[in-house]
């Protein structure tokens, strides 16, 4: 289902429960602080709009739901993504002309999906039943629900070290998903960054006060982590250990974001900045009012394509996109060989271009 040019941020369209979703309660009034005013800079330059094949992508249609929010491939080569009806869908390797097989239904919203290269089991951020294992055989065990003694609200994305920790983001501690715009209205440092130990069960933060941590990756050595921080447009790194620090600041709001493996990172952009949230930003009285007036009313993404490949300082290396938005809301994206694979938070399909 692709959203029309006067649709709103969307929403979760699934009101199920989960550990995040029973503890919160959800306040009328968003808690907005006065912020500087940002201005968001034009596509031009590293950004210019010089490849266009992601208006020219090929289509693989959902057999129900939509969507597919993440992509990975598996140890065996097999496409692998969730819908918003809870189910988690599998292409065969060497036949994704043909329909999916279902591989599990998480009974939630599957977001982040990423493998545990120890046995190849499916690693899943579930927006509101937390962080979930996704074995061969379509069992499905939550790993955890809480971290620090508060729930999980709002489990994103993931990225799984070689020993099987697995860092992810909890993007919100007041917004499910069900209502994520709400947050960047507040536009306060609400989420938060965790590891997961298999080996102990514990679940760590390694960084808290961050403005809707969203995708995540190691880098090659294992010694660090990429970060977006979706509100405040910022590629981020944070030593294991360590303090975050800002690496770079984009010219679109950031999604998942996923290792190559030499280095270098693919990160989905949903939309370009838009100049009318950005001058509500000093005003939080009036950000108020537009959070909690119909979502008709609220600031609109655009409706474009638009994925980078970046370094580890945060460098475009490269730029894809698609001005004419024909597969839009581009929330993963991920390179197996020659091919990247796109999810959208609002497309029935998943997609591919060749690179």
């Amino acid at each position: 289902m692709s959203p029309t040019s006067r649709r709103a941020w969307p929403a979760s369209t699934k009101p199920v429960g989960g550990a995040g979703r029973q503890n919160v309660r959800m306040p009328r009034w968003i808690r907005a602080e006065p912020a500087p005013a940002t201005v968001p800079p034009p596509l031009d330059g590293e950004w210019a709009p010089t490849d266009t094949r992601l208006d020219a992508v090929r289509r693989l249609p959902l057999p129900a739901g939509h969507g597919p929010e993440d992509v990975v491939v598996d140890l065996d080569g097999r496409l692998v993504t969730g819908a918003d009806d809870g189910r988690v869908w599998r292409w065969r390797r060497d036949d994704t002309d043909a329909p999916p097989e279902l591989v599990a239904d998480t009974g939630s919203r599957p977001l982040g999906i990423e493998v545990d290269p120890r046995d190849g089991s499916l690693i899943v951020c579930d927006a509101y039943r937390g962080l979930l294992r996704i074995t061969d055989d379509g069992a499905v065990t939550v790993l955890t629900d809480r971290a620090a003694g508060r729930p999980l609200v709002l489990c994103d994305n993931a990225a799984v070290a070689r020993d099987g920790t697995v860092y992810f983001s909890d993007s919100s501690d007041r917004y499910p998903l069900s209502d994520w715009k709400r947050d960047m209205m507040e536009h306060r440092p609400n989420g938060r960054l965790l590891a997961y130990d298999p080996a102990s069960g514990r679940t760590d933060v390694v960084a808290d006060r961050l403005y809707f941590p969203n995708g995540v990756a190691l880098t090659p050595d294992g010694s660090a982590l990429l970060f977006a921080e979706t509100t405040t447009h910022r590629l981020m790194r944070v030593p294991l250990g360590g303090a975050p620090v800002e690496v770079a600041d984009l010219p679109a709001y950031p999604d998942n974001l996923t290792a190559v493996g030499d280095g270098t990172y693919w990160i989905a952009l949903p939309s370009p900045r838009l100049a009318a949230f950005e001058r509500l930003l000093p005003r939080p009285r009036l950000r108020q009012f537009v959070a909690a007036a119909p979502a008709v009313l609220h600031p609109r993404p655009k409706r474009y394509g638009l994925v980078a490949l970046i370094d580890g300082a945060g460098r475009v290396l490269r730029t894809l996109h698609g001005p004419a938005g024909s597969y839009s809301m581009i929330t993963g994206v991920r390179q197996h060989g020659t091919t990247l694979w796109l999810g959208s938070l609002t497309e029935s399909a998943v997609a591919a271009v060749d690179l």
